[in-house]
């Protein structure tokens, strides 16, 4: 799916796309809440959850590598890459 067709879908369908096809890359705190890296085709979406918590903020899209800074000592990324 595209940057566009995804940023039209509902937070609770973007979150159940990104748990079937985003790949999960890194994680990281920040303050009170934790924040998971994927990889989605042509873009990337951070979430923003509570910590110690499930419950979903928000889905920061992006798709220029700028937003990856905080990540990079974390991502891993899968063999064959």
């Amino acid at each position: 799916m595209k940057y566009a067709d995804f940023k039209q879908l509902h937070m609770y369908r973007q979150t159940e796309y990104l748990r079937r096809h985003g790949r999960l890359l890194a994680e990281r705190r920040q303050d009170s809440f934790r924040l998971r890296l994927f990889a989605v085709a042509d873009f990337y979406a951070e979430e923003w959850c509570e910590y110690d918590s499930e419950h979903i903020l928000f889905l920061h899209l992006f798709q220029h590598s700028g937003g990856l800074r905080d990540y990079l000592d974390a991502i891993r990324l899968p063999k064959g890459l």
